[in-house]
């Protein structure tokens, strides 16, 4: 078998982010490396979305921008202005196909189906895909979105639904999401917030047929397209081994409290890709500040599974009672210390106290 400098395991976002970061840098003219990724083909079957909080290189991959958005609870909506951080949705079909035909310029990027095809034994591997994750009592968010086409003009395309709470939540967190890419097409999703073990709540097809039907009163449209996920809101525990690092949500890349993921991958694949001569198996972007959003989210996560009923009124009152660029910078991972400080003081206390020292007790959500 052949031998590889690098070996990234698992092809999706995170994998070929960091294979485009090391092609774009000019790190593989004297290195080679290989892709492990089992798909036959790739095509659309995710939709990334996030606040423009940073630069990124996959503009010309984008779906939609919105510079507003709402989030509601029942008898309560909040309007939000994000023009200086707007909100975009990337289709993974046009930015597989733009790095898939950068990397098949490149004559030492190799691609294979399975791990057994390659040597490892004296290769850095960048793992993305982690080790098996068979934990279905931690909190997971699970989805389930279609994009829809009306037969007439239906959607505001100006400004996008970020959290619909005013739904069943049978003792879960539950939501709704609209993303309008125009004004007869947008992508909507049902969302949980809870843990893998109750089966009730993964009747998809059926919540998105009544939420559009009967809350939104859309009789007649077509399916143009279907994604479904799960995102383990937990960091998974991986064995450390000397030559390998785990990249994307394995490498701990998804926020916990939101599971937006995308732009922590894009700034992990640029700080590996330029660093990659002295790269060693720690992961140096875990910063005391990130170790404390990592305690406030645990905080938070905790209050979600022991008392679910509140956390929507939690969330809303996160967005009406901190401006908008605080907010959203503590959601897409950047916060500054007055953020945290603002975010932290707007918050119920006694809740929060409460599920604070129960965090230093027993680390275990």
């Amino acid at each position: 078998m052949k031998e590889f400098d690098y070996i990234i395991i698992g092809g999706g976002c995170a994998g070929l982010s960091l294979a485009y970061e090391l092609d774009l840098h000019s790190k593989l003219k004297d290195k080679t490396l290989a892709i492990v990724e089992h798909r036959d083909e790739y095509k659309r079957d995710k939709t990334w979305s996030f606040w423009k909080v940073s630069p990124h290189n996959f503009e010309d991959c984008t779906i939609k921008s919105w510079d507003n958005f709402t989030i509601n609870i029942p008898s309560h909506l909040k309007h939000v202005d994000c023009k200086n951080m707007p909100y975009q949705t990337i289709d993974s079909g046009l930015f597989y196909q733009k790095i898939i035909d950068k990397l098949k310029q490149n004559n030492n990027i190799y691609f294979f189906k399975n791990i057994n095809e390659v040597n490892t034994e004296n290769s850095f591997i960048f793992n993305s895909v982690g080790d098996k994750i068979d934990n279905k009592s931690s909190l997971w968010q699970h989805f389930s979105g279609i994009e829809i086409e009306t037969s007439k003009d239906f959607f505001d395309e100006k400004i996008f639904n970020l959290m619909d709470f005013d739904c069943d939540q049978k003792n879960s967190v539950h939501f709704f999401y609209t993303l309008p890419f125009s004004k007869t097409k947008a992508l909507i999703e049902t969302t949980w917030i809870s843990d893998l073990n109750n089966t009730s709540l993964n009747d998809y097809d059926i919540q998105l047929k009544d939420y559009i039907e009967d809350k939104l009163k859309i009789k007649n449209y077509k399916i143009n397209y279907k994604e479904t996920g799960a995102i383990p809101l937990f960091h998974p525990n991986n064995i450390k081994k000397l030559n390998q690092i785990e990249i994307g949500t394995a490498g701990g890349m998804t926020r916990l409290s939101t599971g937006y993921t995308f732009l922590n991958i894009q700034k992990q694949s640029e700080f590996f890709a330029k660093r990659i001569r002295g790269i060693n198996s720690k992961n140096p972007l875990l910063t005391i500040k990130a170790k404390v959003l990592r305690k406030m989210d645990g905080i938070l996560l905790r209050i979600i599974k022991n008392e679910p009923k509140r956390a929507k009124h939690i969330i809303f009152k996160m967005f009406t009672s901190n401006n908008h660029q605080t907010i959203i910078r503590f959601l897409s991972d950047i916060p500054s210390i007055f953020d945290i400080l603002r975010i932290i003081i707007n918050m119920p206390k006694i809740i929060f106290i409460k599920y604070a020292i129960k965090s230093l007790i027993n680390r275990k959500i």
